[in-house]
C-alpha cells in the first residue's frame, strides 16, 4: 500500500490534491511510530518541500528503514529536487540520497541535513519569514525582497572564524557562511556550484564584504551560480569537517529550518 503524507505547511500552505489519494496530515502523526508500522512492501510519499525532508530524517532513524519513500515537490523553494535535476510534482524515489548525510551541531543539538547549514543573512531571511508566518500564515514568501532589505540595512555582518579539517581562517564583515551538501538553497541560489552531493566533501561559501551596495549588487549572481568569480568577496573552501564561529549571535538555518541566537555551529560528513 501507499501512504501519502502532506506537511500542511509546505508551499505557504496550499495543499496539494492528488486524485484518488487519500492524504495524511503529516503534522499529526509520529514519523518514528508511523514508519514502524508500516509492513516492507508498504510505501511512503511525503508531500512537501525541503522542509519536509528535513523533518523526515531527523525523526526516522534512517538505519532502519525498510521502505520506499519518495517525495513529491509541493514547496517554496524545492532546493533539493532542483539538485537532483527532478522537478516538483511528481514522485521522485529518497532512498539513494539518504545514506551517509552530514549532521551539523548547533546549540548543543544535533541534526541531519540533506542541502545545507547556513547561518548569516540567510538564517535572517529565514528568521524574518517566520514573524510573517506568525502574523500573516496565508501571507506568501517573498525571501528575495527580504534579503534586499537586509543587505540595505536590516542586517549587519559579522566577523568569523571558519576552520576546515583543523585550518582556519578568519573573516571580517562576512554576510553568509553556509555548508553546502548540495549546490542550491535559500530557493534557488547556486551557492555551491561545484558541490556533489554524493562526493564525500562538503563545501563552505564565505562571502565577505564591507560594503552593502557591492554585496547587494552581487546577489543576483548567486542564481546562477557566478558569485564564485568575485573572488575578492567570496572565498570557497572544501573539507569533511566545517566549524564556523560569528563575533555576534544571529540565526541560523538547516534546510530553511529556523534556529535563534546562534555564534557558532560545526558540521560533518
Amino acid at each position: 500500500m501507499k501512504y501519502y503524507l502532506y506537511n500542511p505547511l509546505a508551499n505557504n500552505g496550499i495543499k496539494v490534491k492528488i486524485p484518488g489519494t487519500k492524504l495524511i496530515n503529516a503534522a499529526r502523526i509520529d514519523y518514528q511510530k508511523f514508519f514502524d508500522g508500516l509492513k516492507a512492501e508498504d510505501e511512503a510519499v511525503l508531500i512537501g518541500g525541503d522542509g519536509t525532508i528535513s523533518w523526515f530524517i531527523n525523526h526516522v532513524d534512517l538505519s532502519k528503514l525498510k521502505n520506499n519513500v519518495y517525495i513529491y515537490g509541493n514547496g517554496s523553494g524545492n532546493d533539493f529536487l532542483h539538485d537532483i535535476g527532478e522537478e516538483a510534482g511528481k514522485e521522485v524515489l529518497l532512498n539513494p540520497y539518504l545514506t551517509d548525510l552530514p549532521t551539523v551541531t548547533v546549540k548543543g543539538k544535533k541534526f541531519k541535513f540533506i542541502n545545507n547549514m547556513a547561518m548569516g543573512i540567510d538564517g535572517f531571511c529565514c528568521e524574518e519569514a517566520d514573524k510573517i508566518r506568525a502574523k500573516k500564515p496565508n501571507k506568501k514568501i517573498n525571501y528575495a525582497g527580504i534579503a534586499v532589505k537586509g543587505m540595505l540595512y536590516k542586517f549587519s555582518p559579522r566577523n568569523a572564524l571558519v576552520e576546515v579539517d583543523g585550518k582556519k581562517y578568519r573573516f571580517d564583515n562576512v554576510w553568509m557562511a553556509p555548508t553546502m551538501k548540495g549546490r542550491y538553497y535559500g530557493g534557488g541560489l547556486k551557492s555551491a556550484p561545484d558541490q556533489d552531493r554524493s562526493s564525500d566533501q562538503l563545501t563552505v561559501v564565505i562571502t565577505a564584504c564591507k560594503s552593502r551596495l557591492k554585496v547587494l549588487k552581487m546577489f543576483p549572481s548567486f542564481f546562477e551560480g557566478e558569485h564564485v568569480k568575485h573572488k575578492d568577496i567570496v572565498t570557497i573552501l572544501t573539507g569533511r569537517k566545517v566549524r564556523v564561529k560569528f563575533s555576534r549571535p544571529c540565526a541560523a538555518m538547516y534546510d530553511g529550518e529556523t534556529v535563534l541566537n546562534v555564534t557558532e555551529y560545526k558540521a560533518e560528513l
